[in-house]
């Protein structure tokens, strides 16, 4: 198995949830400006869509978008902890944090990295839209330690991602939002966490 990477992207995830589960890969760094991989490969034949995370298989076939290839790796290793199984409620619940993550909160930080936005625009438009939305994040958080509650789920592993992003747009989280601040505080501690940091430096 071999993860495409970009250091810091929302591929981090991915890596999280291999640590996770003890799985063994390669991991692989793209250059998002040249589309090439370390080692001089064309990324756009690996994945046309251009965007990271890619994960190849043992069989030579690649899954993309995070949200696949998650439930991916939880189904095929019996990760029910990480995501229940068919049949379970909970599982709806869990990827309804999952999309909520990707479609909302991901995809809200997208003009804030854009450096062709104007800053009068990311500080009045875009900076509030993206806290208004990171208050339902943080409701869930007041009582729950992780957002499915007393257990680390694969929406956490995005989120934590997500929430790394924030300290680029001069957001203080202690005073934004406190109980988010905590929660990723303590995800840092966390053995497949760090590891991934760590990987990427």
């Amino acid at each position: 198995m071999k993860l495409y990477f970009s250091k810091g992207a929302c591929s981090r995830s991915v890596r999280i949830i291999l640590h996770e589960l003890n799985i063994p890969a390669e991991f692989e760094a793209v250059d998002f400006k040249t589309k090439k991989t370390a080692s001089g490969k064309d990324y756009l034949s690996i994945n046309p869509k251009g965007a990271v995370p890619a994960l190849q298989l043992n069989d030579g076939s690649v899954l993309t978008e995070n949200v696949a290839i998650h439930q991916y790796l939880a189904d095929t290793h019996g990760a029910h902890h990480l995501l229940p199984e068919l049949g379970n409620f909970q599982r709806y619940r869990t990827l309804e944090w999952f999309s909520y993550i990707s479609s909302d909160l991901h995809k809200s930080c997208g003009p804030l990295f854009n450096s062709a936005v104007p800053d009068e625009l990311k500080e009045t438009i875009f900076k509030p839209a993206l806290l208004n939305k990171f208050k339902i994040v943080e409701q869930q958080l007041q009582k729950n330690e992780y957002l499915m509650g007393k257990e680390f789920t694969l929406p956490d592993a995005y989120l934590f991602v997500v929430i790394s992003w924030l300290k680029h747009f001069n957001i203080d989280l202690q005073t934004a939002l406190p109980n988010v601040s905590r929660y990723y505080n303590a995800l840092k501690e966390r053995k497949s966490i760090r590891q991934a940091l760590e990987e990427e430096a």
